[in-house]
């Protein structure tokens, strides 16, 4: 529940519907859900059974892969980069889910009468977002610094069921409105002359590694808590099944809201064709769209907002547990030392972000989901195909598994990390920097 906490996030209720839209709405679901499937999901069992076997960090998970000095020096870096790009990740998720804090509290505080309150809460004004970006740290703070049991999986298992609920909620009662259809119309029917697009290529790769934490050091460090017992290629599978399944069901509460927003006089569309501000689709679009549901208008945009930050805090706190592990096996730091120094650290990046958000906000994104995971997690394979050895592997993943030689499983997947998956994704990196 906490691994599947940290791949389902802001990342597929936020940034898939928003690339969705952006990308060709069908074309994007189409190319997203081929990737999840050909290159995420063998990636998320290599990135579970290096953390695993090697009981560690991603810093020290890797260098257990071989003996060669040179190979663990470059295993140290890999692992190293992994953790920075999650910490990264963090200083930008934290302003993105202080919005949905601030979003939240507005149509309470229209509730309760107090307008200009209300017109502070939805400003994108420099005060709010470092107020709100600060109250978010904390919020993760606090519950990371609760340790693995009574911190991160307790409120992984409050929440995800929580999230789940809401969501189905909000999209059945999104799909009744009129002007739907033509939402569902543009998610579920490909325009295929743009599936090979670059921009549609790299934004699909990149939100599939995003979604599901790889290339991130999450899913490595909550493969060191692994029991013995733990079938990988079987918890791998609902994991990104479970991922895939919310970020689907995310476009179709989204894609469609957004159709019944024009259908309600809300502008979507530039005159190009194009989406109106697409980066922060969900706090211009929606916002219009609850102002014209009448009575029910504050009660739809505080559920909807909820469940974004249930969303994020289950994980921003996996992305948290990255950088604090790290600090507590090489630094010997206590816990609580550990996350205060390395939230401190993160929210520090974050205030830079806040005060030159149009320089550095977009660039952070860019440069960690499209690039830094696929090339990190590239990386991370080609050690698990290449360097680790092969009945270390299967020893591996047979602990949890005992008759896993004799599947299909074992028959494709060792070959197919060790040579499709790299190809695939230099292809498309490739791609992109060509289209």
């Amino acid at each position: 529940m906490a691994a599947a906490g940290s791949a389902i996030g802001v990342g597929n209720i936020w940034g898939f519907p928003t690339q969705a839209a952006s990308n060709g709405g069908g074309a994007f679901l189409l190319v997203y859900l081929l990737f999840i499937f050909l290159l995420g999901y063998p990636m998320l069992v290599a990135e579970m059974a290096i953390g695993r076997h090697g009981q560690a960090t991603p810093f020290r998970a890797l260098q257990q892969l071989t003996e060669d000095r040179a190979g663990r020096v470059g295993a140290g870096l890999l692992g190293l980069a992994a953790v920075l790009t999650v910490s990264f990740i963090f200083t930008f998720y934290a302003i993105v889910s202080g919005w949905f804090v601030a979003y939240a509290l507005e149509p309470l505080a229209h509730m309760m009468g107090s307008t200009q309150g209300a017109a502070w809460l939805s400003d994108f004004s420099v005060s709010r977002n470092l107020i709100f970006t600060l109250l978010f740290a904390l919020l993760s703070l606090y519950v990371v610094c609760q340790g693995l049991e009574q911190g991160i999986e307790k409120w992984s298992r409050r929440l995800m069921p929580l999230l789940l609920s809401m969501l189905l909620l909000l999209t059945l009662y999104m799909l009744l409105q009129p002007g739907a259809g033509a939402g569902l119309k543009a998610y579920l029917i490909p325009d295929f002359s743009r599936v090979l697009q670059g921009k549609v290529l790299i934004g699909a790769l990149g939100q599939s590694f995003f979604s599901l934490s790889l290339g991130a050091a999450v899913m490595m460090i909550y493969g060191s808590y692994l029991s013995r017992q733990a079938s990988i290629p079987v918890l791998a599978a609902q994991v990104t099944l479970l991922d895939t399944s919310v970020a689907f069901l995310a476009g179709l509460l989204i894609l469609p809201a957004m159709y019944v927003a024009q259908h309600n006089g809300v502008s979507i569309l530039a005159e190009d064709g194009s989406l109106l501000d697409s980066d922060t689709l969900v706090f211009s679009v929606l916002p219009a769209l609850f102002n014209t549901m009448g009575q029910a208008q504050h009660l739809i945009a505080f559920a909807f907002f909820l469940l974004m930050i249930v969303a994020a805090i289950t994980s921003a706190i996996s992305m948290l547990e990255a950088p604090v592990s790290m600090a507590m096996e090489i630094g010997g730091l206590s816990r609580i030392k550990a996350t205060w120094l390395m939230t401190l650290l993160c929210t520090l990046i974050s205030v830079i972000i806040v005060f030159n958000f149009g320089s550095l906000f977009g660039l952070i994104i860019t440069a960690t989901t499209h690039y830094a995971q696929p090339l990190v997690s590239l990386c991370i394979t080609l050690y698990a195909g290449w360097v680790w050895q092969r009945h270390q592997v299967l020893a591996e993943l047979k602990a949890g598994h005992p008759e896993l030689e004799q599947g299909w499983f074992w028959k494709i997947w060792p070959w197919y990390v060790r040579l499709v998956c790299p190809v695939l994704v230099l292809l498309v990196i490739i791609q992109s920097i060509g289209g």
